[in-house]
């Protein structure tokens, strides 16, 4: 099969395309022919500097397609079917292997291509707002990044459980975009202070809930933002810089801060099952997906390097 590899950490160019050996069907699992490659924020982390588990490494959590292979011992998937499937890496190839328990059905009539995009992004937003950030409906929830895909999720699940939602972006026209997906008020980053802004939105009595992506400086902002007994779902660090926060501000407003990896619970029953929701609920068009770009597989140096732009709003897909 045909896939992106790479030999050693670095930047975009470090992926080649290369003809590699096609990865086999465990009993547990499934192996489908992959047909939209949903790029997240951490494979260009991994391809920068995580660990190269194969040699050459295919880096990538999400990809969907059709499965062409099941294992002994899976029963409730088919050859034929259509799925969305996440794993540690794999993704960015024509072929790939994964525990049957990492693919969730695709409804007859989505575009595979939307399916591809789901599971990381609204999983971890849901898992950010709800189960660690115990988003009410009435509360004001300042989402970081909000043209991410977390975000642009984000924004959508928490305007539906009826929160006011402010988010933050590099640009007035990003946030022209989020409006359409329930977005009440926007912060430009790079003209406004987020803490001041956030601030005057809420009458100085600050935001209910934070969700972090970006970590870095960012998340010191995400904490001085928050209200009395606030909460920060720190879900990644998509700035690249260094963790260091001083979190004494949290003891005075008896706030909370809380680390969130979808990876941790992603073979649970709630998880699995949340995951589903979020992909019947999008095919039935109560979420959208917004794709920003696609580029060919051979071309995945290019993608990454697009999303390393930060010029994307939404996904950028890899299509083999």
């Amino acid at each position: 099969m045909k896939a992106a590899v790479y030999y050693e950490n670095g930047p975009p160019s470090v992926l080649k395309y290369e003809d590699v050996e096609d990865p086999p069907v465990y009993a547990p699992g499934v192996l489908i022919k992959v047909e939209a490659v949903s790029i997240e924020g951490g494979d260009t982390l991994n391809r920068a500097g995580g660990p190269l588990i194969t040699t050459p490494h295919i880096v990538g959590y999400q990809a969907a397609g059709t499965i062409v292979a099941v294992g002994k011992e899976v029963t409730h998937l088919k050859v034929g079917q259509k799925v969305v499937t996440v794993n540690a890496f794999g993704s960015h190839a024509e072929l790939r292997s994964v525990p049957a328990r990492n693919a969730w059905p695709i409804p007859d009539g989505f575009d595979i291509r939307e399916a591809s995009a789901i599971p990381v992004p609204f999983g971890t937003a849901d898992d950010c707002l709800f189960e660690f950030g115990r988003l009410k409906a009435g509360e004001t929830v300042l989402i970081q990044a909000g043209a991410g895909a977390v975000g642009i999720a984000a924004i959508q699940l928490a305007k539906r459980a009826g929160a006011r939602v402010l988010a933050t972006a590099s640009s007035d026209e990003k946030l022209e975009k989020l409006k359409p997906l329930g977005l009440d008020h926007g912060i430009n980053y790079a003209k406004q202070d987020v803490v001041l802004e956030a601030m005057k939105l809420t009458d100085n009595k600050g935001v209910d809930l934070v969700v972090d992506p970006v970590g870095g400086s960012t998340l010191q902002k995400s904490l001085l933002a928050l209200g009395h007994r606030g909460r920060v779902s720190m879900v990644g660090r998509a700035g690249r810089e260094p963790m260091t926060v001083d979190v004494q501000s949290l003891m005075a407003g008896n706030r909370s801060l809380t680390g969130v990896f979808l990876g941790a619970e992603i073979m649970t029953d709630r998880v699995h099952n949340m995951i589903q929701r979020h992909i019947d609920d999008a095919a039935k068009g109560k979420l959208k997906v917004v794709i920003d770009k696609t580029f060919p597989l051979k071309d995945a140096a290019a993608a990454h390097a697009y999303i390393e732009s930060r010029k994307a709003v939404g996904r950028v897909l890899l299509i083999p």
